[in-house]
């Protein structure tokens, strides 16, 4: 097929007839879709490396993602729980809590006890309640609470979801706690159990 200059027309080499400008245009999409079209659908077919991933839920909400604790963020995650707490309490003109290394112990021993028997519940595998593990611990003052949370979610998520609950919230407000215990245990696929222990 070739252009006649003097018309503007195309003319067909093997036949010589002249193809108007629209049969021209047809003949050309038509030859660009038979290359074209193949590759178009094999790159469909392929996976896409940058592929969006969704987000949030049907319901609106963010979908969980696995929250892996570094060694770097086990320095950081207990401080930054007790700033929030006492953030909290500052707002309605409590006292702040401080840490305290004994119900710190009482609280690791229960989120690996919890793991262990794959049960997000107050009493461990032997049987021990919450009170029972802080005086073993060795604390003297008494017990005014304890949280518990099995989770993939962040330290300050879970505080929050304990924060939307009248319960919870009442361990985390209690105007008479003066200590805390924070910890936690991860597992190999991420999963979390917290535990956060008050005491008076």
């Amino acid at each position: 097929m070739g252009l006649n200059p003097d018309k503007g027309f195309a003319k067909e080499r093997s036949t010589g007839r002249v193809l108007r400008p629209l049969d021209w245009c047809l003949r050309m999409k038509r030859r660009v879709f038979l290359l074209l079209g193949p590759a178009l659908a094999l790159a469909a077919c392929s996976p896409v490396a940058d592929a969006v991933v969704p987000t949030v839920g049907t319901d609106g909400r963010p979908l969980p993602r696995v929250y892996q604790i570094t060694p770097a963020d086990q320095n950081v995650i207990p401080f930054r729980l007790l700033d929030s707490v006492n953030t909290l309490r500052a707002a309605k003109s409590l006292t702040p809590l401080a840490f305290d290394v004994r119900l710190n112990a009482a609280a690791a021993t229960h989120s690996r006890d919890m793991s262990v028997q794959n049960r997000p519940w107050h009493f461990g595998s032997d049987g021990s309640s919450p009170l029972v593990r802080v005086q073993r611990s060795g604390y003297t003052g008494g017990l005014v609470g304890e949280l518990i949370s099995e989770t993939y979610e962040t330290e300050l998520e879970t505080l929050s979801t304990w924060m939307g609950q009248a319960d919870t919230r009442g361990i985390i407000m209690d105007p008479s706690a003066r200590n805390l215990g924070f910890a936690w245990f991860q597992e190999p696929g991420g999963k979390i159990w917290w535990t956060l222990v008050t005491g008076a």
